[in-house]
């Protein structure tokens, strides 16, 4: 089973995604953490898919991706989430240090997740 961790410090945000992706992709797993220091604990090398919120207190997604990294994690399974526009988050995080920079609060972005969801549970079937 494909695992996935959603650290944000938006509780009605993982709420929805929990649900979201419990209803739609049943094949995958989803852990979240509100608290960005008590999901560092969470992080391993075998995750499938890491979404990290870039704006929470205390630590920045930013300083979480160099963390999962550092870890083991793949960049190709980290996709920043944000509310701010696209132009900023593509000149913060340049194409290439993680799998993808999505603005959570615009619908076409959230296709792009459909389509990893999907994507990861494809792959947990075969």
């Amino acid at each position: 089973m494909a695992k996935i961790l959603i650290i944000d410090d938006d509780k009605t945000f993982l709420t929805f995604m929990q649900g979201y992706v419990a209803e739609n992709y049943p094949c995958l797993e989803v852990e979240t953490r509100l608290d960005p220091l008590q999901g560092l604990a969470a992080i391993t090398a075998d995750l499938s898919l890491l979404l990290l919120d870039l704006e929470m207190p205390g630590m920045d997604g930013g300083k979480i991706l160099a963390y999962a990294t550092a870890k083991g994690l793949n960049k190709n399974r980290i996709i920043i989430l944000s509310g701010r526009d696209a132009d900023y988050l593509h000149e913060r995080f340049p194409m290439g240090c993680c799998l993808a920079v999505l603005n959570k609060h615009e619908v076409r972005q959230k296709a792009v997740l459909d389509m990893i969801f999907s994507s990861l549970q494809q792959k947990g079937q075969s």
